[in-house]
């Protein structure tokens, strides 16, 4: 049986594959379980539910959602090639959680954001990148360096940051699946409009 990640990875692969005889732009929203929408519908995840506003308010832009559940900043550093095969205009990253909750030194996720941002604006992509935070039980001192790596990477390559991809729907529980750490179909509506306000300025005008 194939397993979820490998199902991901094979639908991210035959995205990517037709992406370029497509005629509208695209966004790639690069991320782990939360922007691969587990536990929802895939019409229920931010990243279609991004391109549901983006056509309602005239702009003609198709969101590829290469989300993979688990996946690190390492991970993500290692699909960045199969990203830019789309052509995209766009990238939204999404990364980090995964790292935080394994307790990986804020210094590597930071090191690994960094190489992702540059490959992307190297092959001329504008990047969104979007922030996490760790609960409180990692202790004071990991949980504060950790969500200063996002901002410190922002600045450094001057992309646009939104400061917590979870804002509004971190520790709510209506917000959430029963596991307390997965956003429900609502929190993901959430995510997407606290997001658009950090992707309108990035897209070409319709």
């Amino acid at each position: 049986m194939r397993s979820p990640a490998a199902a991901l990875l094979l639908g991210l692969v035959l995205a990517l594959a037709a992406a370029p005889v497509q005629a509208e732009p695209v966004i790639v929203a690069l991320g782990d379980s939360i922007t691969s929408g587990l536990g929802v519908a895939a019409d229920e995840a931010y990243p279609a539910l991004l391109e549901v506003r983006l056509r309602r308010d005239g702009y003609a832009y198709r969101v590829v959602n290469a989300g993979v559940s688990g996946d690190t900043t390492a991970g993500g550093l290692r699909r960045v090639d199969w990203v830019l095969r789309a052509r995209p205009e766009i990238v939204i990253v999404a990364l980090g959680a995964n790292d935080g909750l394994r307790g990986q030194p804020p210094q590597t996720t930071r090191a690994n954001l960094e190489a992702i941002v540059m490959r992307l604006q190297t092959a001329g992509t504008r990047v969104l990148l979007a922030g996490m935070r760790m609960p409180p039980n990692y202790g004071a001192e990991f949980t504060r360096e950790f969500e200063a790596v996002f901002p410190a990477v922002a600045r450094r390559a001057n992309v646009a940051l939104i400061p917590f991809l979870l804002d509004g729907v971190a520790a709510d529980p209506t917000l959430n699946q029963a596991d307390g750490l997965h956003p429900n179909a609502a929190g993901h509506r959430v995510i997407a409009d606290r997001l658009w306000p950090h992707l309108r300025p990035l897209l070409k005008k319709p």
